[in-house]
């Protein structure tokens, strides 16, 4: 364990200020770093860390959110006493808390609509949805996370949030690399790393730190970004960031990494609000409104489309019966109708428009948009449906309303109301529900029920 240290922080009106526990080889480090800015920086420990929302693109619904984040679209700072996560329109997908820093690295990679994108070290999945937000719904999108437990999460995130596009892997960077040559158009590796910018909002990361943190973690950065190199067709980006502060992990690995690949080169980039950069750009609390962060942009040279030298039908083929039935209620209860795909794990889902390679060993979590299950001669539409694709028939209910459906409970409702719908607040669909003789039954999944 670290020596931590109470620290006497003199602020620049020449005031000393209370004191905060700080690993001393940690300052020491800093210093050199930072020299004369030092106490700017160690004031920053006894000020409130900085709380996000991103919205979804599209959607306006009350919050919170006040000022703008001005490097991230749809981004704003959200009161430390905000209990916007505990709200149904966080389950529904209206928005995403993040902290404002982590928004940066996925602003700079900016992926297009229809390209193909990876990110590699993907739970809980904020760099995710954020990068499938500027997608548009189009292309391809994977999200990994070689956790079993991480992974489930970044899933479900990614359902909430109305992803149509993503694909889920759990899986080693060596075990997605043979399958993905040159196969991505971006690639975002969030890597991990000692957490030194989050000292500030989990103080508990200091006592879990010590001087030769960084020279492990910068070994197995090193060893993630060979396998996304191999990935990235040529011309292609790659953004690398940590949120960590310290030249061995940040600088030091971006550096080797070019030194052992001179197809790579650092590529400047601009976002409102950030200073100007070579490539290489550090988020530091004292500078700016946000916890700390490091992001590098890279481009591997040349100009080549994006591989797939096998690419396969990854589905089971639906029978004429089945695929009348799933069309008959896609077509009856979308206002946009979609086309099924076929089976995947048992389920009704629509492909990402992207070709696929050989998936079959892999861990998949999730593929496209889940549409539901053929029972027989009837279509059970499954929850992600409903958090993806505008409805026809809805249903308007109020907080409490909605409470009480996200905990599931059966609503009332008139006489008239029939069938499939989607109880909303504030025009978001929450979910499924069939109405008959005045009453919702409720089809929220009990996974995600609140007690």
């Amino acid at each position: 364990m670290p020596r931590c240290f109470p620290i006497n922080i003199r602020t620049n009106d020449g005031k000393v200020s209370a004191m905060c526990n700080l690993p001393q080889a940690f300052i020491e480090q800093m210093q050199r770093m930072l020299g004369d800015a030092l106490p700017d920086f160690l004031h920053t420990y006894e000020l409130p860390y900085f709380r996000g929302i991103r919205m979804r693109p599209g959607v306006s619904v009350s919050s919170d959110a006040a000022e703008e984040v001005p490097w991230s679209a749809h981004a704003y700072y959200l009161p430390l006493d905000s209990r916007a996560g505990a709200h149904p329109l966080h389950e529904a997908g209206a928005y995403y808390l993040q902290e404002p820093s982590a928004m940066a690295a996925a602003a700079v990679l900016h992926p297009l609509p229809g390209e193909r994108v990876l990110d590699l070290c993907a739970a809980p999945g904020g760099k995710s949805t954020q990068l499938a937000a500027y997608m548009e719904g189009k292309g391809l999108i994977v999200c990994n996370e070689p956790v079993p437990g991480r992974a489930q999460v970044l899933s479900r995130n990614v359902e909430r949030m109305g992803i149509p596009h993503a694909m889920v892997t759990c899986a080693l960077p060596e075990q997605l690399s043979p399958r993905f040559p040159q196969y991505f158009d971006k690639i975002m590796v969030d890597a991990p790393c000692s957490g030194e910018g989050m000292f500030r909002r989990h103080p508990e990361a200091r006592e879990e730190w010590n001087p030769s943190s960084p020279a492990g973690c910068a070994d197995r950065q090193l060893y993630i970004l060979e396998h996304a190199a191999h990935m990235l067709r040529p011309g292609g980006q790659m953004v690398f960031s940590t949120c960590t502060f310290n030249d061995t992990e940040n600088e030091g690995v971006v550096q080797h990494f070019l030194h052992t690949h001179p197809d790579f080169s650092l590529l400047p980039f601009s976002l409102p609000g950030l200073p100007s950069n070579n490539g290489m750009l550090h988020l530091w609390p004292h500078l700016i409104r946000g916890e700390g962060h490091f992001v590098a942009l890279l481009q591997k040279e040349g100009n080549s489309p994006a591989l797939c030298k096998k690419p396969v039908f990854p589905c089971q083929p639906l029978s004429r019966q089945d695929m009348a039935v799933v069309q008959d209620f896609l077509s009856a209860h979308l206002v946009h109708p979609i086309s099924p795909s076929g089976l995947f794990m048992g389920h009704v889902i629509a492909l990402p428009d992207a070709p696929l390679p050989e998936l079959r060993g892999l861990r998949i979590g999730r593929l496209g948009l889940q549409l539901g299950d053929v029972k027989g001669k009837l279509f059970q539409p499954d929850h992600a449906l409903a958090l993806a694709c505008p409805v026809k028939n809805t249903f308007a209910v109020n907080e409490e309303e909605a409470r009480l459906y996200q905990n599931g409970q059966v609503l009332s409702c008139p006489d008239d109301v029939k069938g499939w719908l989607c109880p909303v607040l504030e025009g978001m669909q929450l979910g499924w529900g069939k109405a008959s003789q005045n009453q919702i039954k409720n089809h929220y999944p009990k996974g995600l029920r609140k007690p």
